[in-house]
């Protein structure tokens, strides 16, 4: 099969979208398709000869992010879609790559599909301008008339599914659930020592008899990231005994530094900036517990990171969260951020229990190998296949991946 990967995010930026792009285009070659990737030019770091990676032009999102704005021009992308006689194309974005592969599947009669991997209705007032004036209502609006044009859509958790399935959104189009998945033979090519983990902590200035509290990913407002600072804050009012580390960038983070100022100086907080993908474990690894405060997560890539790492989850109670967090098993659901505070609390005093957590995460890790999530994207591949132009039996194609 010849499989064309449309993304407006791509290497060097660092996402969970990036990251299912990568990985899955990776492993469909592996098992011998052929995986054209359509996506953004970006730095000439990333330049390469790959023949079957085809870059628009581009240019920087801005808005605090290190995303670039896709600008393709059709009709050489038509030529060399052409060339390669692509039998479905499979969208990653909502952008302008996506609208050009939506208008692609149109003129080479071929189906469309897309991963919705963003919950906009909690995303756009931070990034449009004047968005906090816009109705959801206007942004549902505008999703439905995009997502509406696929053949199918792939929803990464029954949270996806479930907002697109609303009667007034697209109850009729066609969806599927894949949760995402990590490689873990990528992700920790190498476990860290002991000592590595050791030296990692002295860096930052962590003790081993410290509890290290987690936050790996975007710093950014819609993550909750100050309702997390300030939940962070009054845990060392109670126990001096841990500390916090935001692993990433984004946005938010020189006002998140600006409002902890003192618990910086104090080294009680810790802000590591951008962490390379390639170390990120490392930081996982020499944790101790995961945390986030986020509402407005798909399927959360750094809390399968985390499972993966043996690390025991401290969450915001999400429909996004339900078949990864177990409440009491591996990590808390917590129904408001005074509880999620208790919470942490109580994983910092207990080492046993966190201990038992951290295992259990492993274990349930085991369910989101990039294997199955490879082989449930190419079922749904065939399936789309064989029933354009019609629609196929989203319930029955749901049980079928459910079985896999």
């Amino acid at each position: 099969m010849t499989i064309a990967l449309f993304s407006d995010s791509y290497l060097p930026t660092k996402s969970g979208i990036v990251t299912v792009v990568v990985q899955l285009r990776e492993q469909l070659i592996a098992l011998g398709h052929r995986v054209i990737l359509v996506t953004v030019e970006t730095t000439d770091e990333y330049a390469t000869d790959d023949p079957d990676i085809y870059r628009v032009h581009s240019v920087p999102l801005g808005l605090g992010t290190d995303q670039f704005l896709g600008i393709p021009v059709m009709h050489p992308l038509i030529n060399y879609l052409k060339s390669c006689n692509i039998d479905i194309i499979h969208c990653h974005t909502e952008f302008g790559v996506a609208k050009a592969g939506l208008r692609a599947a149109r003129i080479l009669k071929i189906p469309a599909i897309c991963t919705t991997h963003t919950m906009w209705t909690d995303f756009y007032k931070y990034y449009i301008p004047f968005g906090k004036w816009i109705s959801p209502n206007i942004i549902n609006s505008i999703l439905n008339r995009f997502y509406g044009k696929f053949n199918s859509l792939i929803g990464v958790s029954t949270k996806a599914r479930n907002y697109f399935k609303q009667k007034n959104m697209l109850p009729d189009t066609p969806s599927v659930i894949i949760p995402n998945a990590i490689d873990r033979s990528q992700f920790q090519k190498t476990h860290v020592s002991e000592e590595q983990k050791h030296k990692l902590r002295e860096s930052y200035g962590i003790k081993d008899n410290e509890v290290l509290a987690l936050f790996v990913g975007r710093i950014a407002e819609e993550k909750r990231v100050f309702e997390l600072l300030e939940i962070c804050k009054n845990v060392l009012l109670k126990d001096s005994t841990c500390k916090f580390m935001f692993v990433g960038s984004g946005p938010a983070c020189e006002e998140m530094k600006e409002r902890a100022k003192s618990e910086i100086e104090s080294g009680k907080i810790i802000f590591t900036g951008f962490v390379e993908w390639a170390k990120v474990h490392e930081f996982y690894e020499s944790g101790d517990l995961f945390i986030t405060s986020s509402l407005s997560e798909m399927h959360s890539m750094t809390i399968l990171e985390a499972q993966l790492s043996a690390l025991p989850i401290v969450v915001r109670r999400d429909e996004s969260y339900l078949d990864c967090i177990f409440d009491g098993e591996n990590g808390y659901l917590t129904d408001n951020d005074e509880e999620l505070e208790e919470k942490i609390l109580d994983l910092v005093k207990d080492s046993k229990k966190r201990k038992q957590f951290g295992i259990r995460s492993l274990e349930i890790a085991g369910k989101f190998t990039i294997e199955t999530h490879v082989a449930r994207t190419l079922l749904v591949y065939n399936e789309v296949i064989k029933a354009y132009p019609g629609k196929i039996d989203d319930v029955i194609v749901n049980k079928q991946v459910a079985e896999l």
